[in-house]
């Protein structure tokens, strides 16, 4: 169905000091990414504030992002519409926003918005939100081709972001050095230089590389006189034993530090060596040099955002194929790319 047109009196103007309410993504690495919005927004309107409506888990991220003056929690459970918890946010934010930006493209996640009157809202067209949004963009993927861009592209004016020629700030996440210090001492790290690892993915094993080879690859590291950290949630325990059980200086941190806390130990870290996740996001906007292991996803897609990274993406035919699964059921884009090419990549990088 093509847009409707909007009349340009739909479109309230906003004061050169807006009031932002950006509706967040609901993934690790995706809200990182949305720094780069967040960025471009006070840069091109000195004393706007901007408020992010997210779920509980991502107040560590947002608390470490300057631009955020608002952290409004939205936690609904994956697969709930949660028609009253929206409609009670929404009430709560009522006159306090002149604009949201609405970052996913679900039709539940511009309700908020539009119960709390919030005069102009933005966002791509998606599952029929004609009503909910009334400014709004097509996409077009080929110009848009990066998530961030997506995102940058949402806070611009329609012309602009529909040229794709506009810079997206690099995300910047502030480190707590006192907590750093602390950390080391609670999880006996002892003072190794560290690698970090994260062997994990959220979106499922064919972005995953395989653990023998991370542990191929850390027991290389202990010999060359590193510490290696392994990083992940609870779900990547069993994963981190794999790799670190019975080394020396391998510590198996899965499920063991918050969200806040992995900040801080992938800002202590030399280099991390990471799957494409929500921690290589991470790692990208604290400075810390990133080997970054690319299967069924695409690193022109979802890049790491620095200038910092080495990435490894073995461009077979079959990929990049964004399953959850590997559909031919070998995994070869990751079992391909052996581990000797890793290492020699982290001890090039030690000069970097």
């Amino acid at each position: 169905m093509a847009d409707l047109p909007i009349a340009d009196a739909e479109i309230v103007e906003i004061d050169a000091a807006p009031r932002f309410l950006v509706v967040g993504p609901s993934w690790v690495g995706d809200m990182v990414m949305a720094q780069s919005l967040f960025i471009m927004l006070k840069q091109r309107h000195p004393g706007a504030t901007i408020g992010v409506l997210a779920p509980g888990w991502s107040l560590p991220i947002l608390e470490r992002m300057p631009e955020v003056d608002e952290a409004i929690v939205l936690d609904v459970k994956h697969g709930e519409f949660g028609w009253k918890t929206r409609r009670d946010v929404a009430r709560s934010l009522k006159g306090r926003f002149d604009h949201a930006i609405v970052l996913p493209r679900s039709l539940k996640s511009a309700l908020v918005p539009f119960l709390a009157g919030i005069p102009r809202r933005t966002g791509f067209t998606g599952e029929q939100r004609f009503v909910l949004l009334n400014d709004r963009r097509k996409l077009d993927k080929g110009v848009l081709n990066q998530t961030v861009k997506r995102f940058v592209a949402l806070g611009l004016d329609a012309s602009e972001a529909a040229s794709g020629d506009f810079e997206t700030p690099h995300p910047w996440l502030r480190v707590d050095a006192t907590r750093q210090v602390a950390l080391r001492r609670e999880l006996a790290l002892g003072e190794r230089p560290a690698i970090g690892m994260m062997p994990g993915a959220e979106y499922g094993p064919a972005k995953q590389w395989p653990l023998d080879y991370f542990r191929e690859l850390a027991e290389f590291l202990l010999a060359r006189g590193y510490a290696v950290w392994v990083l992940g949630g609870p779900k990547d325990a069993d994963a981190g034993d794999v790799i670190a059980e019975g080394l020396d200086h391998a510590h198996n941190l899965c499920g063991k530090t918050r969200l806040a806390d992995a900040v801080d130990l992938l800002a202590a870290c030399e280099q991390v060596v990471t799957n494409d996740s929500g921690l290589m996001h991470v790692a990208a906007a604290v400075g810390t040099r990133i080997q970054a292991l690319y299967g069924s996803s695409s690193p022109a897609y979802t890049p790491p955002l620095t200038d910092n990274a080495d990435i490894h993406y073995l461009a077979l035919s079959c990929s990049p194929c964004f399953e959850r699964t590997c559909p031919l059921g070998h995994r070869n884009c990751l079992k391909q790319m052996l581990p000797d090419r890793i290492e020699q990549a982290v001890v090039q990088g030690e000069s970097a």
